[in-house]
């Protein structure tokens, strides 16, 4: 009885790795199968794409804390006289 089960654990061993092997197979198959996977959005137009997220993210952050928060008019935030009354009054002139 004990030779029967080991015959069974050995074959079913070997099954398993013949199993394995062709599981291997056809994944190495896809592979070589599969088209190239082309992009949508090349990456250098995503690096500029996000790039103009952030600074539109940030114009109206900028517009939004300075008109809602600081109670000031949201255009003056983009302005260059306003920011440099803030380095004026940051380094003391």
């Amino acid at each position: 009885m004990s030779q029967e089960k080991n015959e069974k654990n050995e074959l079913t061993t070997e099954d398993q790795q013949a199993n394995d092997q062709t599981r291997k197979q056809k994944k190495e198959k896809k592979k070589w199968l599969k088209k190239p996977r082309r992009r949508i959005f090349p990456i250098g137009l995503r690096i500029v794409f996000v790039l103009l997220l952030f600074a539109a993210s940030l114009m109206i952050g900028l517009m939004v804390g300075y008109g809602v928060l600081g109670d000031g008019d949201p255009a003056d935030a983009l302005k260059k006289e306003t920011w440099q009354h803030i380095i004026d009054i940051v380094t003391k002139k």
